[in-house]
C-alpha cells in the first residue's frame, strides 16, 4: 500500500493543477521527455478544428513539477485527473520515478509519481511535427479550456521561470508572434 501519493506535471498541470496538494516541488522524469504531439479534440481544439497539446513522449528525460496528495484526497484527485486527462484516452496512466531536487527544507530525493504518457496508438498522436507544421494546429485550436494558443505561450512561460528552455516551443512561439503581426 503506498503511503505518499505524488502526481508529475509537464504542461498545464504545472501551473493549474486543479486539485488541493500538500506540496510541490520541480521533478525530473527519465524516460520520456514533453512534446507537442497530441491533436486536442476537447481542451484546446475540436474534432473538426484540433489544436495541439503536450505529451509525454518516449525517450529522453523531462523537467517539470510533482505534486504531493495527501491520502485521504487522493481519490477525489485521481477522479478529477482522469477526468481531465483521460477525456478521450490519448494517455495512458503510468506510475514513474522522479528526482526531487533539495531544497532548502527537504533534501534530494526519488518518488513514485502519476504521469499521463501519450499512447502513440491512438489517432490523436500527432508524432514529431515540425513548429512549422505545428502552428495552424496551434492558432486555430479553441477548446474548453480555452484558446491553444494561450496553452503554448503559459507552458513557454512557466518552463522559463523554471530555467528550462524549449527550443521547439520557443521557435513556435516566435512563428506565433510572426503570424500574428501579418493578421
Amino acid at each position: 500500500m503506498m503511503n505518499e501519493f505524488w502526481v508529475f506535471g509537464y504542461g498545464s498541470l504545472m501551473w493549474r493543477p486543479g486539485f488541493a496538494f500538500a506540496e510541490r516541488r520541480e521533478a525530473t522524469l527519465v524516460g520520456a521527455h514533453r512534446r507537442l504531439c497530441v491533436y486536442s479534440h476537447v481542451h484546446r481544439g475540436t474534432p473538426d478544428r484540433p489544436g495541439l497539446v503536450l505529451g509525454l513522449d518516449r525517450g529522453g528525460s523531462c523537467r517539470g513539477m510533482a505534486f504531493r496528495v495527501m491520502p485521504e484526497q487522493w481519490e477525489e484527485t485521481l477522479a478529477y485527473l482522469r477526468e481531465r486527462e483521460q477525456a478521450t484516452m490519448v494517455y495512458r496512466e503510468a506510475w514513474r520515478t522522479v528526482t526531487l531536487p533539495a531544497t532548502d527544507d527537504a533534501p534530494a530525493r526519488e518518488a513514485r509519481a502519476l504521469a499521463y504518457l501519450v499512447d502513440r496508438r491512438h489517432p490523436q498522436y500527432a508524432g514529431h511535427i515540425g513548429a512549422d507544421e505545428q502552428l495552424p494546429y496551434v492558432l486555430n485550436g479553441h477548446g474548453r479550456s480555452g484558446p491553444c494558443p494561450d496553452y503554448v505561450r503559459n507552458t513557454v512561460v512557466h518552463l522559463r521561470e523554471m530555467g528550462i528552455a524549449d527550443p521547439l516551443l520557443e521557435r513556435l512561439v516566435a512563428l506565433m508572434d510572426d503570424a500574428a503581426q501579418t493578421v
